[in-house]
């Protein structure tokens, strides 16, 4: 644990251990994310399904290197992960991004995408608006994820007729907001 990290931050006014939770609890969102986006984009079949899988894989891995991003910030605060993975995927931020009843309904599939992103929104503006101006470090890397789940929703909903976003695929290239936090 890095102790200055933590002082910092509780002198600055944040409640770290309410961070912490946030954290954590945003860690178990992006991991059971990841493994739900499994199944999903193994379900992504046919002329409709094949047009979504490639922004499911990305919008997959990313939210894996969320995950992964997250880690280091919550162990220089003094948190961990819960031991149990039970408890861990139990305690997530989000709903389980579960295959809908029929998963050949494309419609109900990319419904369960966008809902899964907007929740990560929502819990990312959180962590900023609570770290802004208190707490550089995590809310540049909340920033950083929160503009990565800002354009997966906007793919998802494209898709749902929602109207136009202004954002693109990016191609061959995943997490260019997170990359910096994986080195």
């Amino acid at each position: 644990m890095a102790k200055v990290a933590r002082e910092v931050v509780e002198r600055s006014g944040v409640d770290v251990d309410q961070l912490l939770k946030l954290l954590v609890k945003n860690a178990a969102a992006e991991l059971t994310t990841y493994y739900y986006y499994t199944g999903l984009r193994m379900n992504l079949i046919g002329i409709e399904g094949e047009t979504i899988k490639e922004i499911a894989e990305t919008a997959r891995v990313e939210d894996r290197n969320h995950f992964e991003a997250l880690l280091p910030r919550i162990y220089e605060l003094g948190g961990q992960l819960p031991n149990d993975m039970v408890e861990f995927h139990n305690i997530s931020g989000c709903p389980p991004a579960k295959l809908p009843d029929d998963p050949r309904d494309i419609t109900a599939m990319l419904t369960v995408l966008v809902n899964a992103e907007r929740c990560a929104v929502r819990q990312y503006t959180n962590i900023c608006n609570i770290t802004a101006g208190k707490d550089h470090r995590t809310y540049e890397l909340s920033l950083s994820i929160l503009n990565e789940e800002v354009e997966h929703e906007s793919w998802f909903s494209e898709f749902l007729g929602e109207g136009p976003s202004g954002h693109f695929l990016r191609r061959g290239e995943t997490s260019p907001f997170v990359t910096k936090y994986l080195r």
